[in-house]
Formats: C-alpha cells, sequence, structure tokens
C-alpha cells in the first residue's frame, strides 16, 4: 500500500478579502460549507490569492448544465450591489448573488475525495428537484 501525504498548507495565510459593501448586503451565511470544503476552499483560495490579494470566494448559480442550472464555487474579485456576503469560522469571504440565494439557500456544502471528477465538491440543496449524474447542476423544485 502507497501512502500519499496531503501537502501542509498554513491556513493562516489567508487573507480575507476586504470588499467594500453596504452594511444591508452583510448576511447571515446562507450556504453551509463543511469543515472539509471550507479547508479546501482556503487552501485554494491562499494559491489564488499570490496573484490577487483581494480574491474571495463566489457561490452561486447559472444557466447550463445538464439538468439546467449549474453551481458555480469559484475565485473572484469583483462585486456589485447585487451581491451578499458574510465571513466563514477560517475566515473565507463568500459572496453570493441575490438570485442564487432563492436556489442555494440552506446548501450544504462538502468537500469528499469520492467525488474526484468534480474536484470533490459535493453540494445538498434542499431546493433541487434533481441533480445531474456528476453533481455539479440541477433542476430546481
Amino acid at each position: 500500500m502507497i501512502a500519499l501525504k496531503t501537502p501542509v498548507i498554513d491556513l493562516s495565510s489567508l487573507r480575507t478579502a476586504d470588499v467594500t459593501v453596504d452594511k444591508d448586503q452583510v448576511i447571515e451565511p446562507v450556504v453551509t460549507l463543511t469543515e472539509s470544503a471550507e479547508k479546501q476552499i482556503a487552501r485554494a483560495l491562499i494559491k489564488f490569492q499570490r496573484d490577487s490579494p483581494h480574491a474571495f470566494l463566489r457561490i452561486g448559480v447559472r444557466g447550463g448544465g445538464c439538468s439546467g442550472l449549474s453551481y458555480v464555487l469559484e475565485p473572484d474579485t469583483q462585486t456589485d450591489d447585487r451581491d451578499l456576503t458574510w465571513v466563514t469560522s477560517l475566515g473565507v469571504r463568500v459572496v453570493i448573488d441575490r438570485k442564487s440565494v432563492e436556489f442555494m439557500s440552506g446548501t450544504v456544502i462538502d468537500y469528499n475525495l469520492k467525488n474526484l471528477l468534480e474536484g470533490g465538491f459535493v453540494y445538498s440543496n434542499p431546493h433541487a428537484a434533481k441533480s445531474c449524474g456528476c453533481g455539479t447542476s440541477f433542476t430546481p423544485a
């Protein structure tokens, strides 16, 4: 058996992105990131912040995919007045647009190595009537 070691990344080097927003844009989390998802996202953001120090995590949905709506989970640096935001316990700044809240409120995002095809992220969305086989898109209920 071969032991694979995950590189240790110091999460203390994660920068909470400075985002200027109105106080009515700061909300309680509407999506839950499990501990493993939050750590994986923090590791990715640390790498991305080397070139873009003000990067944050954008989550949401957009039209497309096998089932109608595709999940968005990516680093971003631009916000606008349609965005809402919160900061996780590890200091990850999360931004979601107001329309995506309707489709993602109550969603739990996990990181599981069994789903390596799609980067390991697994979405448990109470607003999904059905999901595609790969789990990256869904049909709203």
